[in-house]
């Protein structure tokens, strides 16, 4: 993208902005909930393809509210910009004590990732607080949040690196596997490979104190880190796209488990 047109991108996407902050802030029942831009473009890491994902906290949203003047106002503002071919697909509206309620179980180690239909591996309340862009907040408590994750969790990383150890340790040697392999088993084995994939992910990016960053962008972000396997990014895009040839699948399998062994060297040191 040149200059010019990276800066006209920002400009229109200031312009979304102040034309629907105040719109999803009025949804709030005192009319000043905090609103923040999510997903790609709060991570820093939008395309072409990527849409505006906005969320607004409140203590409470208005009675009715999908029948009130303020969701008929910030509905039509929505779908003006959804013409202008702008991709905003509603909002998420959250409480404060949800939300912190979630917070502190995270903070101790208990991290539960919740189950939503736009998400393959689950919800990760950490990612979306740690990397949201706060546009209004107007008891700071965004920000707090924010503060709080500044420093990644001990307790975090210990049940993470537990969790998705188990996992991969378990799948490295069960003959199960192998034998699915052996009968080209091909919706088990692109199952487990999904799942050892987000298992490597979710493990690399807890050794390195590092949220993981959700669906989308993991190997780019992965391949920032410093603690990692040799040649990672490579040889993970090897395991996801292992080829037709006969021996695709005994070696993706290889792969993985010479993968998971790398792991284990990684933390031991």
């Amino acid at each position: 993208m040149s200059v010019a047109a990276a800066t006209d991108a920002a400009g229109h996407e200031a312009n979304l902005i102040a034309a629907m902050a105040p719109l999803i802030a009025d949804l709030a029942e005192d009319g000043d909930g905090a609103v923040a831009l999510a997903g790609s473009r709060g991570k820093g890491r939008s395309d072409t393809q990527s849409d505006y994902d906005f969320r607004v906290y409140a203590h409470a949203y208005r009675p009715n509210l999908k029948l009130t003047v303020q969701w008929n106002r910030f509905e039509m503002a929505m779908k003006e910009w959804q013409i202008e071919g702008v991709r905003m697909d509603g909002i998420w509206m959250r409480s404060y004590a949800g939300v912190e309620r979630d917070l502190d179980a995270w903070l101790a180690g208990t991290a539960v990732p919740k189950t939503f239909e736009w998400t393959i591996w689950g919800y990760h309340l950490p990612t979306d607080l740690a990397s949201q862009q706060i546009v209004n907040d107007p008891d700071g408590r965004l920000a707090g949040w924010k503060r709080q994750l500044a420093t990644y969790p001990e307790p975090l990383r210990d049940a993470l690196l537990q969790q998705y150890r188990e996992i991969l340790q378990y799948w490295a040697a069960d003959y199960h596997y192998e034998s699915k392999v052996d009968r080209r088993d091909l919706v088990f084995l692109i199952g487990i490979t999904g799942k050892l994939a987000n298992a490597i992910l979710q493990f690399v990016f807890a050794l390195n104190r590092a949220y993981y960053p959700g669906d989308g962008w993991n190997l780019p972000m992965a391949a920032e880190l410093p603690l990692l396997p040799p040649d990672f990014v490579s040889r993970m895009a090897s395991i996801l796209e292992p080829g037709r040839d006969p021996d695709a699948l005994r070696r993706q399998r290889a792969e993985l488990i010479a993968m998971i062994a790398d792991l284990e060297v990684l933390i031991a040191a």
